[in-house]
């Protein structure tokens, strides 16, 4: 069910929240979290309410979409209620402000009254995000921030923020991309024979922040020289190579699908490794409300990587 209520306030989408369930006989919320969705009006506003319904159905929360209208326009906020079928396992709030209420200061005035009581707030900026989220009028309401800088019109530029602005409870979709990959290279030196890594290369598309991000892990973790050069592949991160003196551990994925995994004394292993999606992501970031440390150390270890120019074939 969809409801519109144009030219509203928070005080009249409240009441009709309520009214919405008394009359479908829900009197008691399970919700286990607020999610502020913070995005401009457009195209991209139903990939992000599609994305934080699939991410509700494993935690069902209260999802508010914040979608910033025409700046030049009259002030008014015009509301809007999803429940049931249109809402995943949440009740889903669109906000569009107008005019003065576009601007975030007010954004931040229209989402507070409509918070859960006594339940964690989680801002995530689908595309573009503020330079500093934790000093966000929005990003100042909640525990946990989540960005996604190769989302942003300069994935560069966006990377670069993150790493100098970075606070506990700022994390970024770039990072859940790695989870996987940081997975199956654990698992791979967990078998013999235990020699020490010595060095390591990461290999990628020159505007990767994954990439680059994985390399400050691998600096940070392992304690060696680790270099990010540029790849022949097209499909983000291509290639991963830890060198040891029994012979290198190396994961290569040259079509952004399928990697190889090869390492001394075992058989080369197929593995499914496709880029995961943003609600997937999403969904695995909302597992945990306390700061990432690792993703921390990892943002400060790019200090560390050294830069190769010549690309790697893959």
């Amino acid at each position: 069910m969809i409801v519109d209520l144009p030219s509203s306030n928070s005080s009249t989408v409240n009441k009709k929240l309520v009214e919405l369930r008394e009359s479908g006989g829900v009197l008691a919320l399970g919700r286990v979290l607020t999610l502020v969705v913070v995005t401009d009006d457009g195209a991209g506003i139903e990939a992000a309410i599609e994305a934080a319904n699939s991410a509700s159905r494993e935690h069902p929360c209260r999802v508010i979409v914040l979608a910033r209208g025409a700046r030049k326009a009259a002030p008014r906020m015009d509301a809007q209620i999803r429940v049931g079928g249109d809402a995943g396992a949440s009740e889903v709030i669109v906000l569009r402000g107008y005019g003065a209420l576009a601007e975030m200061d007010a954004g931040a005035g229209m989402v507070m009254p409509l918070l859960l009581p006594d339940a964690p707030v989680v801002a995530w900026w689908p595309n573009d995000a503020p330079a500093a989220p934790s000093q966000d009028p929005i990003g100042r309401l909640a525990q946990r921030r989540i960005t996604d800088a190769l989302s942003a019109r300069n994935p560069t530029r966006a990377f670069e923020q993150r790493r100098a602005n970075h606070v506990a409870g700022d994390t970024d979709l770039t990072w859940t991309r790695l989870t996987q990959w940081r997975a199956l290279l654990a698992a791979a030196l967990d078998f013999p024979p235990h020699d020490a890594v010595t060095a390591a290369l990461v290999a990628g598309e020159v505007v990767s922040p994954s990439t680059d991000l994985l390399a400050g892990w691998l600096a940070t973790r392992l304690g060696v020289k680790v270099k990010r050069s540029p790849s022949t592949s097209t499909h983000g991160m291509s290639l991963i190579r830890l060198t040891r003196a029994s012979g290198p551990v190396e994961m290569v994925r040259p079509d952004g699908k399928v990697a190889t995994l090869s390492q001394p004394g075992q058989p080369d292993r197929l593995i499914a490794l496709a880029r995961r999606s943003v609600p997937d992501c999403l969904a695995e970031e909302l597992r945990r409300l306390d700061p990432d440390e690792i993703y921390g150390a990892a943002l400060a270890g790019v200090a560390e990587v050294s830069r190769g120019r010549t690309p790697v074939k893959v």
